[in-house]
């Protein structure tokens, strides 16, 4: 193929000296625009660029404007292979620009699905998929089949990189379908790779597997040897992540051999960088590096700045390895130059992560501060800039946790401990920070306002309540300690359990939880209801069935408490305390640790100020929503048995409430989830007594009755985080009385599920549960809690007396009945009837 370029090169030449001895523009222009695109494919990239600028000038010279765009879109797309994005989106512009003014809309659109490609390579998210959608929408308009398949292909990517994984399958699979409709098989087999990187990232390796081979067949029967070798390149992907290292070898050697048959260099260079990863990952540093000397190389040949920056990101990493760490520093420089010149700040970021850990590791801490500083920053801007979704920041976030845990690491290492405090708390709860400034409408404020080291210290040392924000180390934990007055009090301490040293602080949770949920049991969820237990005393709301009374005692408790609260005992005072969890600290029963002390949590500090500083008006003061055991019956597994069991008591529970605040609750038939999403929205208290699934702590309600014809989808009767956030609520008070409904993934935000999905939409306290909870244990334990509540008791009063009202009865006094219930947000009062709860 390279041949065959090279001679066309060699003729258009001719062409070009005759068209300039005979001074004929027109062929002059051609010539100039076909050498352009000769070298293009070469990936000559900058000589591209002369001719490109040359067949530019004559279009503007003539006003050919429709050229002038033609241009505009081949040098954006040889800046964009050359790593200057910035550049690239300029060109593109012009194209767009131009493309308008003619009445171009099929190169309208392919101007938007340009811009698209270069936005997504500056992490630029949100403006890569308003352009891809602009591609998209125009396709549709104008019939391009080709260029509708595109659109889908490309959002698909960007979708992939921000963990959106349901969106890139949905996209991905529009994309295959209109790849087989037209018959575009180079399409299908683009689709397929993406799958296969999709669930591969979900960690679905057998599919993964069955995609990218597809993939590889399609470019195979095709004849499509570029197509070949990027197969072979995702498969050598998955065999890394399969730590298959001899497959990975032969994946990678069969794209290099591609690459060099058809000659494209860049190809090269990512099968020199893949086989280098194979020897790094080998302990082979000495030869990864021949390779990525081979792979900058070829960069250095091709002008492709931005994989020069990426092999010297590697090459630094390959020398950090060796203890060379001023050679892996001199790397990361490189990288970080880079980065700055083509304005990729994903690359910038890393490049300063890198310099920090290697200046770390020499012992440099205040250099390594400087560049943690620098990587928070840039990440700080683009999320800020860049992504507006929730879940997005959220997976973003999680990507570049490292570097806010290690810059305040470093200041802990540097007895800066105040400052440590102030760069973990900035890291925290970030998304949910956004989220509450527009729900308590206070955007006019700019989150550097709110997140400020000023108004950050302001925060630490005017709290309204003591409080222990912790910030977490693999065997450490590292405690600052708020109170009314004074500069906070840092303490830090390692931690062990059961007389040896655990891995990480995540095992010491769990071997406690572990132990205080004995007897809960795990069952099956999809069991028929010939299968259940008659005795209601037996059944727990996410569908398992209990055991015989566990005869632990609150002694499980003792070595979270030694670790959590032991080091800091002698500085608390008074019966109340804030914590502000980290990592699997946000899943402690931490409102059980202690008899004496009530204990809430909150996501951040400022979280807090923001949910207690809202405006007066913002809680509703008065109304209650009530559900309780949603009517399931219709809800049944592939043999047509119910899933779920009947919750007798969590229907009494929310009967009983009925009755003190003369409210009807929604039971049965009538607690569907349509129902309680129209009046969430305006009530001061939210209580919900049902099914919670396990790892979400998803809400299971009843089905519409209306749609009896069909089977009800789980979209027809599971209330999710995403149908809770999109509501705005007034509740100064929601109880979750439903099995593990506290649970979820943990990020920064802490545990990313249904609570934080309250606190977004605006109620300002939440108790949820931590794990399974038994049904007729949780009725009694709610009508203590209720009957303090009525009694003028704010919340954290009612939820101590209630667990203790567990605690000291004889059927219930295990911690697995009274210890998962956890307080978050502010501690509230809720205006409740004075009756009498004796009769109930």
């Amino acid at each position: 193929m390279a041949e065959k370029i090279l001679q066309d090169i060699a003729e258009l030449n001719k062409r070009l000296t005759i068209a300039q001895i005979n001074k004929n523009t027109e062929e002059k222009a051609e010539a100039y625009y076909n050498l352009g695109r000769a070298y293009y494919f070469l990936e000559d990239f900058h000589r591209a660029i002369e001719y490109f600028k040359q067949y530019l000038s004559i279009a503007e010279e003539v006003g050919d404007r429709a050229g002038a765009g033609r241009a505009y879109c081949q040098l954006g797309g040889a800046y964009r292979y050359l790593g200057h994005y910035q550049r690239a989106i300029e060109y593109h512009n012009q194209d767009l620009r131009i493309s308008k003014e003619v009445g171009d809309r099929a190169g309208e659109g392919c101007a938007y699905g340009n811009l698209g490609l270069n936005y997504g390579s500056l992490w630029e998210s949100q403006q890569a998929i308003e352009c891809h959608n602009q591609h998209l929408i125009i396709a549709k308009e104008v019939g391009n089949r080709a260029c509708e398949g595109k659109a889908y292909c490309q959002l698909g990517h960007i979708y992939i990189n921000l963990d959106e994984y349901q969106r890139a399958i949905e996209c991905t699979n529009k994309c295959i379908i209109l790849g087989k409709e037209i018959g575009d098989r180079a399409r299908q087999g683009q689709g397929y790779g993406n799958l296969g990187t999709i669930y591969l990232h979900l960690g679905e390796n057998q599919r993964a597997m069955e995609y990218m081979n597809k993939y590889l067949n399609i470019a195979k029967e095709d004849g499509d040897r570029a197509g070949e070798g990027k197969a072979y390149y995702s498969l050598g992907y998955l065999y890394h992540h399969l730590e298959d290292f001899q497959k990975v070898m032969e994946c990678q050697k069969k794209h290099l051999s591609i690459a060099k048959e058809v000659g494209n260099r860049r190809c090269q260079g990512h099968a020199y960088l893949g086989i280098g990863d194979v020897h790094d990952s080998l302990g082979d540093a000495a030869g990864a590096m021949e390779y990525y000397k081979q792979s900058l190389s070829i960069a250095e040949e091709i002008g492709d700045r931005l994989a020069q920056g990426l092999t010297y990101c590697r090459l630094g990493s390959c020398y950090g390895n060796l203890h060379e760490f001023k050679e892996a520093i001199e790397c990361y420089k490189q990288h970080l130059s880079m980065a700055e010149e083509i304005g990729d700040r994903m690359a910038e970021a890393c490049a300063h992560h890198g310099l920090g850990v290697s200046f770390l590791n020499s012992n440099s801490l205040n250099e390594a501060l400087e560049h943690f500083r620098c990587c928070v920053k840039v990440c700080d801007t683009i999320r800020a800039s860049s992504i507006s979704e929730d879940q997005l920041k959220i997976s973003f976030r999680r990507q570049h946790q490292f570097a806010y845990t290690l810059l305040w690491q470093v200041l802990v290492m540097l007895d800066r401990n105040d400052e440590a405090l102030y760069a973990a708390e900035r890291g925290r709860a970030q998304a949910l920070l956004d989220a509450l400034k527009v729900t308590y409408d206070l955007t006019s404020l700019s989150l550097r306002s709110i997140e400020s080291e000023e108004e950050v210290k302001y925060l630490s040392m005017n709290t309204a309540f003591l409080t222990v924000f912790f910030a977490l180390e693999l065997k450490k934990v590292n405690m600052w300690v708020l109170r009314k007055e004074g500069n906070p009090v840092f303490r830090n301490a390692e931690f062990e359990i059961g007389g040896a040293h655990e891995d990480s602080f995540a095992l010491l949770l769990d071997t406690a939880l572990k132990k205080m949920r004995a007897g809960v049991g795990i069952r099956c969820e999809n069991r028929s209801m010939d299968q259940l237990s008659d005795d209601p005393t037996s059944t727990t709301r996410d569908n398992d069935q209990t055991s015989k009374p566990s005869q632990e005692t609150t002694d499980c408790l003792q070595p979270l408490y030694d670790a959590v609260i032991g080091p800091i005992e002698d500085l608390l005072d008074g019966d109340e305390l804030i914590v502000v969890p980290d990592g699997p600290l946000s899943k402690a029963p931490w409102a059980a640790l202690s008899e004496t002390l009530r204990i809430r949590t909150v996501p951040s500090l400022t979280s807090l100020k923001l949910i207690t500083d809202s405006p007066s008006g913002h809680h509703s003061k008065s109304g209650a929503l009530l559900v309780g055991d949603p009517c399931l019956e219709r809800v049944t597994n592939k043999r047509g048995n119910p899933i779920y069991d009947p919750l007798k008591y969590a229907r009494m529970e929310v009967e009983m409430i009925g009755e003190i605040l003369k409210s009807q609750p929604l039971t049965g038939k009538d607690a569907t989830k349509e129902a309680v999403l129209q009046r969430i929205g305006s009530v001061a208290l939210v209580h919900i007594a049902a099914h919670g699934r396990k790892e979400t702590g998803e809400i299971v309600l009843a089905p519409d009755p209306r749609c009896e014809s069909k089977p009800p989808t789980e979209e027809d009767y599971i209330l999710k985080m995403s149908d809770i956030q999109a509501v705005k609520l007034r509740a100064r008070l929601v109880v979750l009385s439903c099995c593990h409904s506290g649970q979820g993934p943990v990020s920064s935000e802490g545990v990313v599920g249904m609570t934080r999905a309250f606190l977004f939409a605006g109620a300002r306290s939440v108790l949820s549960t931590l794990w399974a909870i038994d049904d007729e244990a949780t009725r009694l334990f709610m009508k203590s809690f209720y009957q303090q509540l009525a009694s003028g008791e704010s919340t954290s009063v009612a939820l101590q007396r209630a667990m203790k009202f567990l605690r000291d009865s004889h059927d219930y006094s295990a911690p697995k009945y009274w210890a998962p219930f956890v307080l978050m947000g502010d501690d509230v009062k809720i205006e409740l009837e004075k009756e009498s709860l004796s009769k109930s």
